[in-house]
């Protein structure tokens, strides 16, 4: 195992340009659930970014919240602001792994770890967060919405770091996270589910899913038309355009389906048939 540690953003461009195999680290959360049975992770280079501290603090200005690059869901729990305006991401921070977890995982490893189960990434998707990414080419931004081409896929090219995520600072009408798991602590999500409502319509975002965490905007459009729901049911046509379950060993695709149809009607019964 090849570890580097860059003192600068700079350096650790240099080296991600240098080495296209080399792989960023940050709470290494992720990395080490696998590491006794990934025996080829063992002879991999990786780019320590733990004294990068510039890319640690949060940020607020007049228009958005700034997370940096190595941010951790602990710092966004105990931002107070954050608690009143964006609370979907201090409910989604506490449900991910426990307390250890919260404090060394980042939401940018979230992101680039491009799980259909993480709990990070549909609240951010919900709150239009945009991914800030930068390599020795310059930087470049990406909506998350966009961000993930396949399972495991997304728009971020070896040499780059995502250096921060933008959120837009709105008023919300409605705002909710769900996580349908085997318990409440310390589980996977077997649906999951981020729904937001603000001056830019409906957000409705799935995880555990589809191959990535996804927007449904089949769902956003019902919302926005008024259309009549009568039963979870009703919504079953919509959801089979928008997500793609599968079965595996936490749970079937007809479970997962017929539980967002339930969650979503429940969620929303006050908004169905009342235009967005």
């Amino acid at each position: 195992m090849n570890v580097m540690l860059p003192g600068s953003l700079s350096e650790a461009l240099d080296t991600l340009a240098s080495d296209g195999a080399a792989i960023p680290i940050a709470g290494g959360t992720d990395l080490l659930v696998h590491w006794p049975v990934h025996v080829e992770a063992h002879e991999r280079t990786y780019v320590d970014l733990s004294r990068l501290d510039p890319l640690k603090p949060l940020g607020w200005t007049a228009d958005e919240l700034m997370l940096g690059g190595l941010t951790t869901y602990w710092d966004v729990i105990r931002d107070e602001r954050a608690r009143e305006e964006l609370p979907l991401l201090v409910d989604a921070a506490r449900q991910v792994g426990a307390i250890q977890i919260q404090a060394r995982g980042t939401w940018a490893g979230n992101i680039v770890n491009a799980s259909p189960a993480a709990d990070g990434v549909p609240v951010l998707m919900a709150y239009d967060a945009v991914v800030v990414l930068e390599s020795r080419r310059g930087r470049e931004e990406v909506p998350l919405d966009r961000f993930y081409s396949g399972y495991k896929q997304m728009k971020r090219r070896p040499d780059q770091l995502v250096v921060g995520i933008r959120v837009p600072r709105r008023r919300y009408s409605y705002q909710v996270f769900e996580k349908v798991g085997a318990r409440r602590a310390q589980a996977i999500a077997k649906v999951g589910l981020a729904i937001t409502r603000s001056g830019a319509g409906w957000r409705v975002v799935a995880a555990s899913v589809a191959p990535t965490i996804r927007r449904c905007p089949a769902v956003e459009r019902l919302l926005e038309t008024g259309t009549p729901i009568a039963s979870p049911e009703a919504l079953l046509p919509a959801i089979a355009q928008d997500v793609a379950p599968i079965d595996d060993i936490r749970s079937s695709a007809q479970y997962r389906t017929r539980v967002m149809a339930r969650v979503l009607y429940h969620d929303l019964r006050d908004f169905w048939g009342k235009p967005g």
